[in-house]
């Protein structure tokens, strides 16, 4: 890599750093993780009350491989995923996360692979043509998430119940991190931030104070309202990518001026 090209900053929980990373660097994109969100799990109640759950439900949507991974470590040794009962999801991560856990592929719902965005809304074609009428439906999630979905299931007569598997916090950043932090913010140029959270971006103005001017700064956001997020904290270049190494490494290559090839917004 030449040391024109800028490093990209991954933003999502150290849990799912190591799989970007790696992905991206067969990419051969440069790239570092600056987490800029904690995942914390919880006491395996609400996972365990969902998996008993679990054979009486027609569905269960999880809202990240976060879910997938804090609602499987809560469940007792021999669990098995009913044969009846759909796991749907937004992204390959949680798919790839869900298939590993023993889910059969052929009872994973997610948007198609050329979908142009991996959201609620891009999901729900897969699903409303099914009957929910009086069918529980668990929505396996954090402190929150998928509420315009379960909205959507709830008007055609489903019964979504809730459960919160893990919490997402503001990270205390290491050393090395905090040192990484402000390299980027005193050399922008240098970074692109790969946002994939909205709720990344406050924590990064938490991180980084009131003072920081973001006008010289980039980054590829994952969705249309995190871009908007971005944009509010004054990123100065903003780019939107599906949440894909591939559809990444194709707008980090258009932000270096190079021509636009298979990159989807």
């Amino acid at each position: 890599m030449s040391e024109a090209e800028p490093t990209l900053l991954l933003t999502r929980p150290k849990q799912q750093a190591g799989e970007w990373l790696a992905r991206m660097a067969a990419l051969g994109v440069q790239a570092v993780s600056l987490p800029l969100i904690d995942i914390v799990p919880t006491d395996g109640q609400a996972a365990r009350a969902a998996g008993t759950l679990l054979p009486t439900a027609a569905l269960a949507v999880f809202v990240s491989p976060n879910a997938v991974t804090n609602f499987f470590a809560a469940q007792a040794p021999g669990f098995a995923w009913p044969a009846h009962t759909l796991a749907a999801c937004v992204g390959p991560g949680s798919a790839q996360a869900l298939r590993a856990a023993g889910v059969p592929a052929a009872l994973i719902v997610q948007p198609p692979a050329d979908s142009p965005s991996l959201d609620s809304e891009h999901l729900w074609p897969q699903l409303r043509e099914r009957a929910w009428g009086g069918r529980r439906v668990l929505m396996i999630r954090g402190d929150g998430g998928r509420e315009w979905l379960a909205d959507r299931l709830r008007e055609l007569g489903a019964m979504p119940e809730f459960f919160s598997v893990y919490q997402r916090r503001c990270p205390e950043l290491t050393p090395p991190e905090q040192a990484l932090l402000q390299a980027a913010l005193n050399a922008p140029g240098r970074y692109v931030w790969l946002f994939s959270s909205a709720e990344a971006i406050g924590h990064l103005q938490t991180l980084s104070g009131p003072a920081v001017d973001w006008r010289h700064a980039r980054c590829i956001a994952t969705h249309a309202r995190i871009a908007a997020r971005a944009e509010e904290l004054g990123v100065g270049h903003v780019v939107l990518a599906r949440p894909d190494a591939r559809a990444v490494a194709e707008a980090l290559g258009v932000m270096r001026g190079r021509p636009l090839q298979s990159f989807s917004l």
